[in-house]
């Protein structure tokens, strides 16, 4: 068998067993109350070093070839494209204007001040973390780096958990949810800001980086899309049949991801601003059913990413200084999101119980922290055991945040809300934008991982 035909069969292999594995442990995820992402990652680490790598016979290795894995990359790099295209298009646009009051605040709250945290912190762990495979990881950058990752909420994790507690209909998940994005939007752009400054080389090459995919921003946001929205309402778009909707969202997208990946940031960029500036009513009037395309493909290709994820963590490999480094980075990370988020919503006039609640939710990372990490890998700025530590967090923080939330914010309290603003009974200030009271379809956090 010729090299290229031996890759392809271990690649249909590999996918075979990581829709399998995937499938088994996401559904038992589910079942346990958790988001399925959680199940997919550990199906990564039982397929990696940590658990099938210690059997005799080295079946990681055999199973999932070095010379495969790049095929398994691209796949899961084209899934995650399409998850964030997903991301951006469920983006709700109306309760992003809103948080220009409460939810504005407790967002920043929420970013900010594990954002510091994480620089706070970031010194104890670079001395033992600043060369990765023989290349030196600058100062700046792994301090920068550090400090987004600990300020990430994942939006997309976060509206599967909501709706699991069905929450998502009452003014403190969809008011939760306005946070979470707004937390999103901030945490992509300060992770944009540390691609230009890691892959720069000088603070001129980094403002020019970030002016130019600023340009490519504004190039969709005001010609793109009225352009879009021009040709989904007119009579082509809007035949019966017609392929022309299709066409024009899959080729921008996929344009725009190779846009931000020639500027020098990574594809999820072009994927998400592409959704974000999507004429909603225009695609959903004239081809609901694309973007409905375009997520089951994200659904079949983004497990991958999770499952290859997990087969580079290798826990038994941590020793004494990966759990000391593992409690730093747990301790930092909890403490920014939930005094960040909770004290800023107290501080807006929410009562303890429901700020409290307000906190563990935005602790909770999910995707988005796996995205993070992954660039941050890419970037060359995360040592294996580092790595290794910053996935047990992410995995940590959206497990607990489910349990957390049902002993903090009790069934009886859920039901003493029903449709009552947390804003209004806090006595929110005249003028000030509460939450909606009910979620719209661009919420619609079914589709969430």
């Amino acid at each position: 068998m010729t090299a290229p035909l031996a890759d392809t069969a271990y690649v249909l292999l590999d996918l075979a067993l990581m829709v399998a594995v995937g499938s088994c442990l996401g559904a038992i995820a589910v079942r346990w109350g958790q988001p399925a992402v959680i199940g997919e990652i550990l199906a990564g680490i039982a397929l990696g070093p940590t658990l099938l790598g210690l059997l005799p016979g080295q079946l990681t290795t055999r199973l999932f070839p070095v010379s495969g894995r790049p095929f398994l990359t691209v796949l899961a790099n084209v899934g995650l494209v399409m998850f964030m295209f997903s991301v951006g298009f469920e983006l709700d646009h109306g309760h992003m204007r809103q948080i220009r009051s409460a939810a504005a605040a407790v967002s920043l709250g929420s970013v900010a001040l594990p954002f510091l945290l994480g620089i706070a912190v970031a010194p104890l762990l670079y001395a033992a973390n600043r060369s990765v495979h023989g290349h030196h990881v600058g100062r700046t950058s792994f301090l920068l780096f550090l400090g987004v990752a600990m300020s990430v909420t994942a939006f997309p994790v976060l509206a599967r958990i909501i709706t699991g507690l069905e929450l998502q209909h009452r003014r403190l998940g969809t008011f939760a949810m306005t946070c979470a994005a707004g937390a999103d939007v901030m945490a992509w752009a300060a992770l944009a800001i540390v691609v230009a400054v890691v892959g720069g080389h000088g603070r001129l090459n980094a403002a020019r980086l970030l002016g130019e995919l600023l340009a490519f921003t504004l190039v969709l946001a005001f010609v793109v899309r009225p352009l879009l929205r021009r040709v989904l309402t007119g009579g082509r778009g809007r035949r019966p049949g017609s392929q022309l909707p299709f066409i024009l969202i899959v080729t921008g997208l996929l344009i725009s991801a190779w846009v931000t990946t020639r500027l020098g940031f990574q594809p999820i960029f072009g994927g998400f601003a592409f959704g974000a500036v999507m004429p909603r009513k225009a695609v959903m009037s004239a081809a609901p059913e694309v973007p409905l395309l375009i997520e089951k493909v994200a659904q079949l290709l983004v497990p991958i990413f999770f499952i290859t994820t997990g087969l580079s963590v290798n826990l038994s490999g941590l020793g004494g200084q990966g759990l000391g480094e593992l409690l730093v980075v747990l301790g930092a990370a909890c403490t920014g999101k939930f005094v960040g988020s909770a004290a800023t919503a107290r501080l807006r006039g929410f009562d303890s119980r429901r700020a409290a609640a307000i906190g563990v939710l935005m602790n909770s990372r999910g995707l988005t922290e796996l995205v993070v990490i992954q660039v941050g890998a890419s970037l060359g700025i995360l040592t294996e055991r580092l790595y290794a530590v910053m996935i047990i967090m992410a995995i940590v923080t959206t497990v607990v945040t489910t349990p957390l939330f049902r002993l903090l914010y009790s069934d009886r309290l859920q039901r003493e809300d029903g449709g009552q603003s947390p804003l209004a009974e806090a006595g929110a200030r005249p003028g000030e934008a509460a939450a909606p009271e009910h979620a719209t379809h661009e919420d619609a956090p079914g589709r969430a991982r």
